[in-house]
């Protein structure tokens, strides 16, 4: 039987503005304060593997388009969630209904949420991106990521997971002051397991600095 979870939230002390946002060839670049161009996260930490994903779709395009699909879906799915919205889940296509059911368990450890799909940026780290959730994770403060998967990953091949996750945590802190030390990936895959990594963004923040760099000096200068 689905039994809904009621969440509590945390008010805000800080407001974020949308940031209006443009898709190159290198990927998508988001405009922070005054209108300066900034690169998105998710594009700076997975330049590394741009080639082999672009190879990958131009070869399997049909699955390519699947992928983003059943992305976009269950994104949309844990939001109205997690937002407390009533769900129905004849309505929700049966993949990405199966991937929500199987991530509950852990969507249900979530609470105190302070932010939800807000966007964040800053001038000083040199990146902008939304976030998928800060709140509470088992009663600790934490950046919150989900992602959906045709397969188990193995922790050793999610280094961009790992680097997405520590750049949401020092944006949030240059934004808010407020500092994360910890961070979630909760990962729903098609084999039908769910995965959960942890990690602290401070043995992710020079790999972080590094990629940021090399990708404003070879794009941007």
């Amino acid at each position: 039987m689905f039994v809904q979870k009621k969440f509590t939230y945390i008010e805000s002390k800080f407001t974020f503005n949308d940031l209006s946002s443009e898709t190159t060839e290198e990927g998508r670049y988001y405009l922070g304060e005054n209108n300066k161009k900034l690169p998105s996260v998710t594009t700076v930490t997975g330049w590394a593997k741009k080639q082999f994903f672009a190879k990958w779709r131009a070869k399997n395009p049909k699955e390519a388009k699947r992928v983003t699909r059943r992305g976009n879906k269950l994104h949309s799915v844990i939001e109205d969630y997690l937002n407390n919205k009533k769900l129905v889940l004849s309505e929700i296509p049966p993949l990405e209904c199966d991937l929500f059911l199987q991530l509950k368990p852990e969507l249900d450890k979530i609470d105190n949420i302070v932010a939800l799909e807000v966007p964040l940026y800053s001038s000083k780290i040199g990146l902008a991106g939304r976030v998928d959730c800060v709140g509470e994770y088992d009663g600790e403060l934490c950046v919150i990521d989900f992602k959906g998967s045709t397969r188990d990953k193995e922790k050793k091949h999610i280094e961009n997971y790992m680097l997405q996750a520590t750049a949401y945590c020092l944006l949030w802190e240059d934004m808010t002051g407020e500092k994360i030390d910890k961070f979630k990936i909760l990962v729903s895959c098609e084999t039908g397991s769910t995965q959960v990594f942890g990690g602290s963004p401070s043995k992710w923040v020079k790999p972080l600095v590094e990629a940021t760099k090399y990708f404003w000096k070879e794009h941007i200068g």
